[in-house]
């Protein structure tokens, strides 16, 4: 009766063991989220969350704080109008992603036309043979390969306003 229960108590402590070990693979280091009970509290959520959890001075501050409205605003995309989304690649940061998002998965009332084997797609507005979308994937590498936020400002307008008549650019 002993030797059994000398047994189970041998096999409880392996699994704690076992446990334990397998519980260093899963969250290593003191950031486990299954061990943190404390925030899955209300009060945890409504904390500031560039707060560290022992209260020291947080190591990252924001630099650009943006108020609910900023985050919130609603922009009115008109695409049959004059209206051109231009796409700022920034790399690593899952742009290529996104930017095959734009043509091949947003529902509109004229899609993208992505040909297989084709690198870039047509995306036209309804009606007319102009694009609505200024990136790699429908105008190509127009402004230079991964064109900053300068490039684009200063190429964007020449490139969309060289392949319109002059009567018809629309005033910017």
């Amino acid at each position: 009766m002993e030797d059994r229960s000398h047994k189970v108590l041998l096999a409880l402590v392996m699994l704690f063991l076992f446990a334990v070990i397998v519980l260093q693979y899963v969250c290593p280091g003191t950031e486990c989220q299954l061990l943190r009970l404390r925030a899955l509290s209300p009060a945890a959520a409504a904390s500031d969350p560039y707060r560290a959890e022992d209260e020291t001075p947080a190591r990252f501050v924001p630099r650009f704080n943006f108020s609910a409205g900023d985050l919130l605003r609603r922009v009115d995309f008109n695409i049959k109008g004059d209206d051109l989304i231009v796409f700022l690649h920034i790399q690593k940061t899952g742009g290529t992603t996104f930017g095959r998002h734009l043509v091949q998965n947003v529902r509109l009332e004229v899609p993208c036309d992505c040909r297989p084997g084709q690198k870039k797609c047509t995306c036209h507005r309804p009606g007319k043979r102009e694009t609505w979308l200024f990136s790699r994937f429908s105008t190509g590498w127009s402004c230079g390969l991964h064109a900053d936020w300068t490039e684009l400002t200063n190429c964007v307008p020449s490139v969309v306003d060289s392949k319109k008549e002059v009567r018809l650019r629309p005033s910017r």
